[in-house]
């Protein structure tokens, strides 16, 4: 059972490592400003092009970036003896696994915001739907990060071999999610894989938003289908979850 004091000292321990981080800021923040930027002047005079394209980035980003910290983050816990000693306290997996859900989730907030504010205010980034809807599905989308992150990190050793995941798990969710060619033109087996990928369904539910002044059906669905997809990933991450890495 989960105790409120931990997870709430937990979340703040791993907040207060995030701000320390200087690099870690700059991943979350400054790196989506300015593959933001670059998609805009490369797209300057193609407004509908850059609509979907940003729109879809916007919950590629937080997805990605949180995979990465995150499976890097728990890794370094673990072969650090950081974890096992947390272990030895009251503090369970649970209490960890949320923490880490809450802690990613706030900085995913803010990075989302940040980048949602440059894409509308700044870029002319126009959608039917509301941005505030748009950056929800972002921080779901990097929710899902953080738990396939802590779910992937348990297989690697080095924070090397923790980073190789990223051409497994995320390349092909982002290639076959519709960003560079719409799903119902793939080849039918192509199109049976992404089926499979929770981006696919994080990146319809943007869609949706870019589309439909009002929320709909299918963007509930499709946003369901992601926190399922979460609430699955966070169970398997804490059957993998190690103290420490052999």
């Amino acid at each position: 059972m989960m105790s409120v004091r931990i997870l709430a000292s937990t979340t703040e321990r791993i907040l207060r490592q995030l701000l320390h981080d200087r690099r870690t800021i700059a991943l979350m923040l400054v790196v989506p400003i300015v593959l933001m930027s670059l998609l805009f002047f490369m797209y300057e005079d193609q407004a509908a092009v850059f609509n979907r394209i940003a729109l879809i980035m916007l919950g590629v980003f937080p997805f990605t970036i949180m995979f990465l910290l995150t499976s890097i983050a728990v890794l370094r816990e673990r072969t650090s003896g950081t974890l096992e000693r947390l272990f030895t306290t009251p503090m369970g997996k649970l209490d960890l696994l949320f923490a880490c859900g809450i802690a990613f989730g706030l900085a995913a907030a803010v990075q989302a915001s940040v980048t949602a504010a440059l894409a509308y205010l700044l870029l002319d980034l126009d959608t039917a739907g509301s941005a505030g809807w748009v950056i929800l599905i972002a921080v779901t989308n990097a929710v899902l990060g953080v738990a396939l992150g802590l779910f992937f990190s348990a297989f690697a050793r080095t924070e090397f071999q923790a980073v190789q995941f990223m051409p497994v798990v995320v390349l092909p969710q982002v290639l076959l999610s519709g960003l560079f060619v719409a799903r119902d033109q793939m080849a039918d087996w192509l199109e049976a894989i992404s089926n499979v990928f929770p981006m696919t369904y994080a990146v319809d539910a943007l869609m949706e938003v870019g589309a439909n002044a009002e929320t709909t059906a299918t963007m509930w669905r499709d946003l369901g289908i992601v926190v399922g997809v979460v609430a699955l990933a966070l169970v398997l991450g804490a059957a993998t979850l190690r103290r420490r890495t052999p």
